[in-house]
């Protein structure tokens, strides 16, 4: 497990990492999204492909990061294999160290790995941290997806 002098060890999620990753999304949140991470940690831990690209950063014994995603292959008329990046979340205590960018480039490492060459995610206009992070991780805005919403009354 990672020590304090050497750092993080960046690993495959595990069903044991709940609590930690509700824990950490909640200081971003302000909630416990309990019903949203188990059905995340059916999709993302059943991997058909043999490579678990979804990830935990352990730091001294206690889960500090994790990024999470799946691959899909046809899904919304998109003939090749892409992965899409769900959530991805720092411990605040650990927030401005590298784990994030550790986190998300592992995550590409093991999205490359099984053949995927396009990787898409969501970011709410608000949230300007997330946002750059993003961007200074190489996204930009789709010229090729359109998300659409619809209001429902």
């Amino acid at each position: 497990m990672g020590s304090k002098s050497e750092g993080p060890v960046i690993r495959p999620m595990r069903k044991d990492d709940f609590e930690d990753i509700v824990r950490i999304d909640s200081q971003y949140t302000g909630e416990r999204r309990e019903e949203y991470f188990k059905r995340l940690f059916d999709e993302v831990l059943n991997s058909e492909y043999g490579v678990v690209i979804s990830l935990a950063a352990e730091y001294d014994g206690r889960v500090v990061g994790f990024v999470a995603g799946s691959v899909l292959s046809g899904e919304f008329g998109i003939p090749e294999s892409v992965a899409y990046l769900t959530t991805i979340g720092v411990d605040r205590d650990f927030s401005g160290k590298g784990i994030g960018r550790e986190l998300f480039d592992q995550f590409v490492t093991n999205a490359r790995a099984i053949g995927v060459k396009k990787i898409y995610t969501m970011v709410d206009w608000g949230d300007k941290m997330l946002f750059d992070f993003f961007r200074n991780s190489g996204f930009r805005p789709s010229s090729t997806m359109l998300t659409l919403e619809l209001e429902i009354p």
